[in-house]
């Protein structure tokens, strides 16, 4: 890379960590800046899926505060992000690169419906809830299941997909389910990036300076996310949930 495309790598780094803390959808910084500099769309998709990782680690760090009393909720569903992480990284090794993308924008569409419902229908489950399971059940662990297998497949939004689950079905505050959000990424990232290690071509100069970037903007990130009222970070979530479907739909 030149001097320039390393500080356009670098720069998309940092806005796509501070992206990720606060919401997700910080690969569609990424990735596009990748193929723009002539990457492959899969060896894009792994550089990109490896440079992240050490973003969602300080996000998940900046949190830290809001991560009190999750231990057993980020323990049940930490498995099912570790379960999807690797099947999700399998898959993007095996299939066609357009296998998920026709599905994804109405995945993330369906995510900020759930979100702008979710004051709704916290009212409707209130009762359900009180009686139940307060993480949601298997159905739950499921969907995080699913959520994780996505992101180890490409990753856009799936921060998006998580808030929707959580904000809708989990009796919490947003911000604490933001922490736990932001624990539940580094895992998928994580899971995903040991394999593409393990068997996939790597280009580590742009997956470092990702890597850099990611961890400035994941700290910048969580320091001004964690300030935003429950209103600000909604309207946010569903704002950029919204245009990256736009964006992957008109790519």
């Amino acid at each position: 890379m030149e001097a320039l495309e390393m500080v356009a790598v670098g720069a998309a780094g940092v806005a796509a960590g501070g992206l990720n803390a606060v919401v997700g959808s910080g690969t569609l910084i990424t990735f596009p800046t990748l193929l723009a500099f002539g990457l492959p769309p899969v060896l894009a998709n792994v550089s990109n899926n490896l440079g992240l990782v050490p973003g969602t680690l300080s996000a998940a760090y900046g949190y830290r505060r809001e991560m009190k009393g999750q231990f057993r909720r980020l323990v049940r569903f930490g498995t099912a992000s570790l379960i999807g992480g690797l099947i999700g990284a399998l898959l993007l090794l095996r299939l066609p690169a357009d296998a998920f993308q026709a599905v994804v924008p109405a995945l993330i569409l369906t995510a900020c419906l759930l979100v702008l419902l979710q004051p709704w229908l916290n009212r409707r489950l209130k009762d359900r809830r009180g009686a139940g399971n307060s993480d949601g059940g298997t159905p739950m662990w499921c969907g995080v299941l699913v959520t994780g297998v996505y992101g180890g497949y490409f990753g856009a939004a799936q921060g998006v997909l998580l808030m929707a689950l959580f904000g809708t079905f989990l009796p919490d505050d947003l911000q604490r389910l933001n922490a736990a959000k932001n624990v539940l990424a580094s895992l998928v990232n994580g899971i995903a990036a040991v394999v593409f290690i393990a068997v996939a071509d790597i280009d580590w100069a742009a997956a470092g300076l990702i890597a850099v970037g990611s961890t400035v903007g994941g700290l910048i990130g969580a320091r001004f996310g964690r300030k935003l009222p429950p209103l600000a970070m909604r309207t946010f979530i569903v704002v950029v949930g919204t245009t990256a479907s736009v964006i992957m739909i008109i790519q």
